[in-house]
Formats: structure tokens, sequence, C-alpha cells
């Protein structure tokens, strides 16, 4: 597990967070999260392979369709799904893989760290943020 330093660490110095699972529906987390980390002044790039536009902005169906690295993949997808998502990240060379609140997968930690990705799950970004960063 990171300490909370690590957290802060990660989120001084990432500019780019590629948001999976990142919804169209406003009253979604993923949506409120995405446009929150916008609004703090990261580039966030959504990636969802079943939306093609959000509020007027691309939507990316895989992190390997990110234009930029990836400092901070954010996951919205169940557990389940997270060990395919540190298996892009690390095929992407992503820095960094967040699972948000409720997302956790020790064998899918213990594969982001072996590849030298920081793991952080069950944990949201943006409360950390808030904690962390004001």
């Amino acid at each position: 597990m990171v300490t909370q330093a690590q957290e802060r660490q990660l989120l001084e110095t990432a500019k780019v967070i590629a948001v999976v699972g990142y919804s169209n529906d406003p009253t979604r987390t993923s949506y409120q999260i995405g446009k929150f980390l916008k609004q703090v002044g990261y580039t966030v790039y959504p990636v969802n392979p079943s939306v093609s536009e959000i509020d007027g902005e691309k939507v990316y169906a895989t992190l390997a369709d990110v234009p930029k690295p990836i400092d901070i993949v954010n996951v919205f997808r169940r557990s389940e799904y997270l060990s395919g998502v540190v298996d892009e990240a690390i095929a992407v060379q992503a820095k960094a893989v967040w699972a948000q609140l409720g997302v956790f997968d020790n064998d899918a930690a213990a594969k982001a760290e072996a590849a030298g990705l920081t793991m952080v799950m069950d944990t949201c970004i943006k409360v950390s943020y808030n904690q962390l960063m004001r």
C-alpha cells in the first residue's frame, strides 16, 4: 500500500490522467471526478469504448489510443477488470494506476508494482487531492 506522502508526490508530479470508465452521464461519479480533475489543472483523457464523445471532447477506446504519455490511470471499473487495466497501463508505460473506492485486486497490484508502477487501490483520487493538496 502506498503512503499519503507517496499519494501526494504522485498528485503533485502528474500532469496527464486517463480516466478508465469515464461516463458521459453527469450523475455518475466518474463524470464528476473527471470534471474535477480538469478543473484543478490536470489534462484528462476519458477512456470508454462505448462512448465517442463527452462534453464535446473525444473519448478514447483504450489506453493505447491516448495521444500523450499517461502519468495516472484512474480506474472506474469493477475489481474484476482491474488486472486487464493494469496490463494496458503497463503496455503504455503509465507511471501509476489509481483504483477508485471499492476497486481492488491484490494480484493486479502485485503485477503493477512488479512492472514499476505505483498502485493505489480502493481510494478516491478526489478525496486524496482535497486532503493532500489543499
